[in-house]
């Protein structure tokens, strides 16, 4: 089924909430949490601290603990993430990056896909602590979405309430709503898809870690698939060495041809 075509095919740039000053931070929220984010801020000196002290409901993991906590004053329930380098250079760089950060985009980006209709976790605001000569330290604050699991745990059987082929058909349900689009998440992975059950009892799927998408609405639905089918079958195949998961090289290739049809269809 294709996406109606006058909604969301260019990409919008909504306007940041205005950032205001707390010691050394500054704090850029959603109304509806901004209270929240600028009293704990100034009672805790930083989100990810405070977020850290509270009971947590259920585990989190990305590449440090990330933390489930519910507001004191709007009573929203959030994840808080604190954001860390990857790749070669992370023992040099670690948390330290080169203002404004990621988070503005992460922000953006998220607002605009969910505009265009695709499925993503909110993200709520973002709090940026100096680290001096330009740099900052970055926490982030995302609606907390409950019941979801990501891709992996499916594929590792470690969600007995999710099943593998459901959640395989949600996922290319949403990488055509990307491809549609011309969306290509470069970083696409099994930790960056995140499946849950609507109350209807089917499978749904979320994409994550948005702040590096390239949104392109020239783009040709063929090849934004292309990319990002090829892009999460590799980390599908690193999964299964890792864990194990009974995913055969034909299941693989029928997954991928499942999803090019996806998009020839439209």
């Amino acid at each position: 089924m294709s996406l109606p075509a006058d909604i969301g095919l260019q990409p919008v740039h909504p306007t940041l909430p205005v950032a205001i000053q707390v010691g050394n931070a500054d704090v850029t929220a959603h109304p509806a949490v901004r209270d929240d984010l600028l009293a704990i801020v100034r009672a805790y000196g930083s989100m990810y601290d405070w977020a850290a002290e509270q009971p947590q409901p259920r585990a989190l993991r990305g590449r440090a603990p990330v933390y489930v906590a519910t507001l004191p004053l709007s009573g929203v329930q959030v994840v808080v993430r604190h954001a860390w380098h990857g790749g070669l250079l992370a023992p040099l760089t670690g948390d330290r990056f080169r203002r404004p950060t990621r988070a503005p985009r992460e922000m953006q980006r998220s607002a605009a896909l969910r505009t265009a209709g695709i499925p993503t976790t909110e993200v709520l605001g973002f709090v940026r602590y100096d680290a001096g000569l330009g740099l900052a330290r970055v926490d982030v604050v995302t609606r907390f979405v409950d019941d979801t699991a990501d891709l992996g745990m499916v594929l590792a059987g470690l969600t007995p309430e999710l099943d593998g082929e459901p959640a395989l058909d949600a996922t290319i349900d949403l990488l055509r709503a990307l491809a549609q689009r011309g969306i290509v998440h470069p970083d696409l992975n099994v930790k960056n898809i995140l499946l849950g059950r609507r109350e209807t009892g089917s499978t749904y799927a979320l994409v994550i870690d948005i702040d590096v998408v390239d949104w392109d609405p020239r783009r040709s639905a063929t090849e934004a698939m292309t990319r990002n089918i090829a892009r999460l079958l590799r980390s599908m195949r690193k999964w299964r060495r890792q864990f194990g998961c009974e995913l055969t090289d034909q299941r693989l290739t029928a997954l991928q041809q499942a999803a090019l049809d996806a998009v020839a269809e439209t």
